[in-house]
């Protein structure tokens, strides 16, 4: 309550989302392998299972199935317990796993390890799909895992091996989604450039932000921020997560979001060729999350104390608001100005990243979409109208409420 009292303009948008995740869970499949497609996908990712939604049936079949195949072969390779020679062959022939209604596989933890239990559920999900769809799903299982096998035995070293690790765990995501895309004959085929940097650009925000969360995974930890990078800062990756080591860390942290900003315009230029506009927003959304994470990540050591994300309500404006390209271009424009206020001129990459902002800043102004906007960061404070969108989203709260209430107690 807290945070909807500081940003009241976050309520309707918060209800709206409510709703949409609640009428999302409404709509899963009655066949039992579809129906733990689905409920996977919520459990293992509510905000994916909610922007899929808009797209048509058989796309979103395609991708849910595609999102939870490559779920599933990251389980496998994030399980630090599972020895290397076992791993390595497991990866590189998940491909031929998902047309085996039989395979199954434990690993992982929690809704993880239901997924790799149950894991014949989702090929025979997958064996229902279009031929295109398949292919596409397979070449991308194939080149994913092999990747991954090979950095199993590599270190991330050079920011050379960084794009190339993020380009085998994301940036082919990025390639997959537009052969999907274009085998659902809604969007025309986009170079595999644009579609690797779509990857990467969501990918390293990913590891900037899970910093801790990799560092201390038990038993080994997981390391992908590239020695180029942290090596100029200190002798060992974990350093950076004891406080006497705290200006360095944060120098650091820096490098690594100004290396992730020289992908923003190619991810423009993806998103404003796209002419399917549920398409559009099922990619548009998590690109905009991406940017506005890394303007909280930037010059914060909290990034090395705990989680940093974007506060829920702001989500949920993101995900009401997002609709065309130019809201795209208000967005990213509003975030890489928080980053740039949050600038240090004496940060050793100052130079370079405000370099990187003012590229952004520039092709967002050359849209022609910046005028008569509305910001997602500047607010006006408590006034009258935010006062009743408050007291109207709480009415609407409290019977939201009484009516699950209501509803328990008729079931009961």
């Amino acid at each position: 309550m807290g945070a909807i009292l500081r940003h009241p303009e976050d309520a309707y948008p918060l209800f709206k989302l409510k709703m949409a995740v609640l009428n999302s869970e409404k709509q899963i499949p009655p066949q039992p392998h579809w129906a733990f497609s689905y409920s996977m996908l919520h459990k293992v990712s509510r905000s994916f299972a909610l922007v899929i939604q808009q797209l048509g049936p058989d796309l979103r079949d395609a991708i849910c199935i595609f999102y939870l195949v490559l779920r599933a072969l990251d389980t496998v390779e994030d399980d630090t317990s599972i020895a290397t020679d076992v791993k390595v062959p497991i990866l590189k022939a998940f491909h031929q796993h998902i047309y085996d209604k039989d395979w199954h596989f434990s690993c992982g933890t929690k809704h993880y390890k239901v997924l790799m239990d149950q894991f014949h559920l989702v090929s025979t999900a997958f064996l229902e799909l279009g031929k295109s769809y398949q292919e596409a799903i397979e070449d991308i299982t194939k080149r994913m895992g092999a990747g991954m096998a090979k950095f199993i035995c590599k270190e991330v070293e050079t920011t050379e091996d960084y794009d190339e690790y993020c380009h085998y765990v994301a940036g082919l995501v990025g390639l997959g989604l537009s052969k999907l895309f274009h085998a659902s004959k809604l969007e025309d085929m986009a170079s595999d450039e644009l579609s690797n940097s779509m990857g990467l650009f969501l990918q390293k925000t990913n590891i900037i932000r899970d910093y801790l969360e990799d560092i201390n995974e038990i038993p080994k930890s997981r390391m992908f921020w590239p020695r180029q990078i942290w090596g100029k800062y200190a002798n060992k990756l974990e350093d950076f997560k004891y406080e006497e080591n705290s200006e360095k860390a944060v120098q650091c942290l820096n490098d690594m979001v100004t290396n992730a900003l020289y992908h923003v315009e190619d991810c423009l230029t993806y998103m404003s060729a796209l002419k399917d506009s549920a398409i559009f927003r099922f990619c548009a959304i998590p690109q905009i999350m991406a940017i506005g994470t890394l303007a909280m990540c930037y010059n914060n050591i909290e990034v090395f104390r705990g989680v940093v994300k974007m506060r829920r309500g702001l989500t949920a404006r993101v995900i009401d608001r997002t609709k065309s390209m130019s809201d795209v271009y208000e967005a990213f424009f509003d975030f890489s100005c928080m980053l740039r206020s949050k600038v240090d001129k004496n940060d050793p990459n100052a130079a370079v990243t405000l370099s990187r902002l003012d590229a952004i800043q520039e092709t967002c102004k050359d849209s022609g979409f910046l005028n008569k906007r509305k910001s997602y960061i500047v607010t006006s404070g408590l006034n009258y109208g935010s006062i009743l969108v408050m007291i109207l989203f709480l009415i609407l709260a409290l019977i939201f409420g009484r009516l699950s209430y209501n509803r328990s107690t008729t079931q009961d």
